[in-house]
């Protein structure tokens, strides 16, 4: 059972990843800097963020608490990126720590308890913590994309008014 849950959340964090590259992806450079207004975050903040969340409750995992002192949480949201690498090579360090930390784990260790922010979680609740914060993210990247791109922007899911065609090739296929 365990194993399963830890495949499970792998592919979660996997398909949420995916979708937050194919959104990127989509943007034109100078648009992952865009802002609609000072209160909103542009895609590179976003990614920031989510980068600076992995990296601080990944990190050291089952050992350290998961808000680090060397986390600086305000900064993230400072539009101070200047170039579609320095956004992916970012996005890229947060999903690896994820990852690294995720495939270290075993089943005894989904029993222990860890902090975050000095409050007491079960790994298991840790992790289903992250898999509820990083798609709300994504799904602003998406978002935010989806704005950008207008009539450009091609589907992450299934497509508008498209449901019976993309169900028809789903079901065309053979079950594996």
């Amino acid at each position: 059972m365990s194993n399963n849950y830890l495949d499970s959340v792998k592919k979660q964090f996997s398909y949420y990843k995916m979708l937050g590259e194919k959104a990127i992806d989509q943007l034109p450079d100078d648009k992952l800097f865009w802002q609609c207004n000072e209160e909103s975050n542009s895609v590179a903040s976003i990614v920031k963020h989510l980068s600076g969340n992995m990296l601080s409750r990944w990190t050291d995992f089952l050992t350290t608490d998961g808000e680090k002192d060397w986390r600086n949480r305000d900064e993230e949201f400072e539009n101070d990126m200047q170039t579609r690498d320095a956004v992916l090579d970012k996005w890229n360090s947060g999903w690896n720590c994820l990852f690294n930390a995720l495939n270290s784990l075993t089943q005894d260790d989904l029993k222990k308890e860890i902090f975050i922010r000095n409050e007491p979680h079960t790994v298991i609740e840790a992790i289903n913590r992250q898999l509820s914060h990083y798609p709300y993210h994504v799904g602003q990247i998406v978002f935010i994309g989806k704005m950008i791109c207008g009539s450009n922007w091609k589907s992450l899911s299934v497509p508008k008014r498209k449901s019976q065609e993309f169900n028809a090739e789903m079901f065309s296929k053979r079950k594996t």
